[in-house]
């Protein structure tokens, strides 16, 4: 139970969520791929301000399907209360006012970490109970006219309190083990299942994100070396023989004075989107080009 609360508050900590929400008449018309924002550069920048990146509020876990045409991601309301995914689709060249997804339909007060899969049929997400336990990895299926029930993923690792799902695309599953002290874990595709799990081989860092090809991992952890101990973002590299590099701290241009966490990359490998506690302690939206992760891979 306390790693469980320690993990998700380190997610959405303390937060304050001014809870505005546009309906169809107020909503912006908001036309093109991201929501038809400025394209960010190697500095990172609040993504969508004012219509995902809201002051006072907190998101996190930012998934957008293969064709970019839907988005999904979660928010939570205020202290105690459990998450939320929302999302918005880009209709007749147009994107949606946001809707809550209401995956689990009751069976689980909290949803977050939504990870559309690469062929877009699939949707992952953690669910959990209003006391924070019962922490586990669900799915649900695209029907034609949205999404099935929701379907806890059968598999021992669920088992654990778990959460933070990321697959490669060959169906590798990377996740945050709670009960085993925040640590990341591995399970392989086996046919569809995932009978078996490990620890993956890194030194330190929860809430992981994947590359399509496992070329790298990111995940966030404290700054041993920073006083104040806030959350940066780091990457491992592949080695030749499989094995993980030392991690690597993304450095300041993307790890400010404040915590960075929940990182993953669009489906067009073009973009870094990650959770900021810039104001306070909401948590908002930062996005910045991948040129970041490619100009502190290693020679191997």
């Amino acid at each position: 139970m306390k790693y469980i609360f320690i993990s998700i508050v380190l997610l959405f900590s303390i937060l304050a969520f001014s809870s505005k929400s546009y309906g169809h008449n107020e909503f912006p018309v908001l036309e093109g791929p991201y929501f038809g924002q400025k394209l960010p550069g190697l500095i990172p920048e609040l993504f969508a301000p004012g219509i995902l990146s809201i002051s006072g509020r907190s998101e996190t876990g930012v998934s957008f399907s293969p064709d970019l045409d839907e988005m999904y991601f979660a928010v939570q309301e205020k202290a105690g209360v459990p998450a939320d995914i929302y999302f918005s689709k880009l209709e007749d060249k147009k994107w949606t006012p946001f809707k809550k997804a209401n995956f689990t339909k009751g069976q689980k007060a909290g949803e977050m970490k939504p990870n559309v899969s690469y062929d877009g049929k699939k949707i992952y997400f953690t669910a959990y109970n209003a006391d924070f336990t019962g922490t586990s990895i669900w799915y649900v299926n695209r029907l034609n006219n949205g999404w099935s029930d929701a379907i806890k993923l059968d598999s021992p690792l669920n088992e654990h309190e778990v959460m933070t799902s990321t697959f490669a695309k060959n169906g590798d599953l990377y996740y945050t083990n709670i009960s085993k002290k925040f640590r990341t874990y591995y399970a392989p595709n086996i046919k569809g299942k995932y009978p078996k799990f490990q620890e993956a081989e890194i030194e330190f860092g929860g809430h992981p994100f994947i590359s399509p090809s496992q070329d790298y991992l990111i995940v966030d952890a404290r700054n041993k070396e920073d006083k104040n101990q806030k959350r940066d973002l780091y990457i491992y590299f592949k080695k030749k023989n499989g094995a993980w590099t030392k991690p690597i701290n993304l450095g300041i241009t993307v790890n400010s004075t404040f915590d960075e966490t929940g990182a993953t990359v669009t489906p067009d490998g073009k973009y870094l989107i990650f959770s900021r506690r810039s104001e306070g302690r909401a948590l908002n939206l930062y996005w910045v080009s991948t040129e970041v992760i490619e100009n502190v891979r290693p020679t191997l």
